[in-house]
């Protein structure tokens, strides 16, 4: 295992959870994988597919997605083929004969294209596992649903002895367990890695006008020279507005959104994935079918809908795990759009819950990084000091003895209260259903009637967010206490909440205007400060020409991860490039001459 991830990958070791999510696999055995976008998916069927006997089928939900990983692993030696709509006959002809003559390791196919090839090509090919990318595209409860991906369990029937591994960098446990159900997968062993992407920064700002978040955004592109990133808006005219004025500026800036023709969005994509813009604004039909790995940066100029497609669209940035930053900007009048748009959606409930849960994590006043964690099932035991609010610590106070009251509260009702009637029972309002349901007779009737309803609405939103309770939106929004929230009932820990300064809010905002930039934070530690500058520009000069001339975008040929690590490391021999992480033997072989000897002639300079 090892010795294939060093050959083909360039690495010496595996991420966590890589090696056993391989060996799972490897022993024939079904899988769910839930990992953070540029956590390392990808290996987790992509090795054990070189290791296995067979053919690897990929199933993704979209062409440019499948473009993408298919040239990175054909960049690394693999033999990984792609069938969609974008071949012509001959292409899918030549393609068929590879795969039926085991000449094909990984081949990547959509979900509708699949469905009709299951009686015909994959009748006729010994097929070593199922990878089903995306994952949470499969069901209703997640936040990209696919209705063709729903009818994907026909795998287990015809094909009940092939391993199926499913992958998604964002599910809650509702969407986990329709995973699970939807594909009919036998006693899957769940692999879920940390959501937590230190190399993220996160930074909120409320209430800005256009005019401030114009400034803003400016600002920000200025403080990333040369770094490309996404805005993401949530019409179609705000991405044709937003490019306008970033091109005014002087800023290379494509559009992409859903009312544009394929060859318009096409032609915005290759364009940003070959550098040849610095930003894209677009809406969230954007993104996914993206692997770019020197994304830099990501603003969202609108509220998301969702936690999780926050967390997605996010995950955009820093995929090689170098420093990269996120803003999101955050009004009223974002708030009540998507309250509209959820209210009158097929999934009501569902759908204004989540973007209740989006709302509180850009409202808050605590670590943003613990409140994410939190909604994927993490708890973290640390602030994160690389958030905005980490960098202008709220005041705190001991608040266990609120906490204990509202999770008392809670405890009494056999969890089965949501949070109006929890502060109706803290503050001993006398309303019908309470007192029909008894609540009234309950010792913490009434024990918090001393604080306002608003700060206790203050006071629960930061108890979900530290993780003390989780909202089951599948049980009328019930309120369940956590494990860390039952340490905090039964006296074993302490609670630390926020001082509520109402009054202070809107001006204290308004005057940390400038985002902050801490050059020191999460640096990767592979890259010390000896990098010589002038060195990198030419090997990104080369990069760029090698990648022009295989008509392949620049990060395929090697990463800005990997691209600092020469600057630093100056590799003079063939072995020595080779040694470096991310160069694997075939791209040691193909490139190592041409990057050496240009080392050679910029330290003779």
């Amino acid at each position: 295992m090892l010795q294939t991830l060093k050959n083909y990958f360039g690495y010496d070791s595996f991420r966590p959870l890589q090696q056993n999510i391989i060996q799972n696999l490897l022993a024939q055995k079904d899988t769910l994988v839930l990992m953070p976008t540029g956590g390392g998916k990808s290996i987790c069927y992509q090795l054990p597919a070189l290791l296995m006997e067979g053919t690897a089928i990929v199933v993704s939900p979209l062409i440019s997605l499948m473009k993408d990983q298919v040239e990175s692993l054909q960049a690394n030696g693999i033999a990984a083929r792609a069938l969609n709509s974008s071949n012509n006959e001959t292409e899918n002809i030549s393609l068929r004969r590879e795969c039926i003559q085991g000449k094909v390791k990984l081949l990547y196919i959509s979900p509708e294209r699949l469905l009709a090839e299951t009686n015909f090509l994959l009748k006729d090919i010994h097929i070593s596992l199922f990878a089903i990318d995306e994952a949470h595209c499969i069901s209703q409860w997640g936040h990209d649903f696919r209705p063709e991906y729903t009818q994907l369990k026909i795998l287990r029937e015809q094909f009940p002895k092939v391993p199926i591994i499913a992958l998604t960098a964002t599910a809650d446990k509702i969407t986990r367990k329709d995973i699970v159900q939807q594909l009919a997968l036998k006693d899957p062993q769940i692999f879920i890695s940390s959501f937590d992407r230190p190399n993220l920064s996160l930074e909120v700002k409320r209430g800005y006008q256009q005019k401030e978040k114009t400034r803003s955004i400016l600002e920000f592109i200025r403080k990333h020279k040369n770094e490309c990133g996404i805005i993401y808006c949530m019409s179609r005219n705000k991405t044709e507005s937003v490019a306008e004025t970033l091109k005014r500026q002087g800023i290379r800036t494509a559009v992409y959104h859903a009312g544009l023709s394929n060859e318009m969005r096409d032609k915005a994509q290759n364009d940003f994935i070959n550098d040849r813009v610095q930003v894209v604004c677009a809406t969230i039909a954007f993104g996914m079918g993206i692997d770019k790995s020197n994304v830099r940066w990501v603003i969202h100029y609108n509220l998301p809908k969702s936690i999780e497609s926050f967390y997605q669209e996010i995950g955009r940035a820093g995929r090689d795990g170098m420093e990269s930053d996120t803003l999101l900007f955050y009004s009223l009048g974002d708030l009540i759009m998507l309250s509209k748009f959820a209210a009158e959606s097929g999934q009501q409930e569902i759908n204004l819950e989540k973007l209740h849960r989006m709302q509180q994590y850009a409202e808050a006043d605590i670590c943003r990084r613990r409140i994410l964690l939190n909604y994927f099932g993490e708890t973290m035991d640390h602030d994160c000091g690389n958030c905005d609010v980490c960098r202008n610590p709220p005041e705190r106070f001991n608040g266990t003895i609120i906490v204990q009251k509202a999770l008392s509260a809670i405890a009494r009702t056999n969890q089965q209260i949501g949070t109006h009637m929890l502060i109706d029972i803290l503050k001993g309002a006398a309303n019908q259903e309470l007192i029909e349901k008894g609540y009234d007779k309950l010792k913490t009737y009434a024990v918090g009637r001393d604080i306002p309803a608003r700060d206790w609405q203050d006071y629960l939103l930061q108890m979900l967010n530290l993780g003390y309770f989780e909202i089951a939106y599948n049980e009328n929004n019930h309120l369940k206490i956590t494990e860390s929230g039952q340490k905090v009932l039964f006296g074993k820990e302490p609670a630390m909440l926020v001082v509520i300064k109402r009054e202070e809010q809107t001006s204290a905002k308004r005057k940390r205007q400038k985002p902050i930039k801490e050059e020191t934070l999460f640096q990767t530690p592979v890259l010390p400060q000896d990098e010589d500058e002038s060195l990198f520009e030419e090997l990104r000069t080369l990069r760029k020409k090698l990648a022009d001339e295989q008509a392949i975008p620049a990060y395929i040929v090697l990463s800005d991860k990997t691209l600092h690590q020469i600057a630093i490391l100056r590799p003079t021999t063939i072995e020595a490039f080779g040694s470096i992480s991310g160069i694997g033997e075939y791209k040691k072989e193909k490139y190592g001459k041409e990057f050496t000897e240009l080392i050679k002639r910029v330290t003779r300079k």
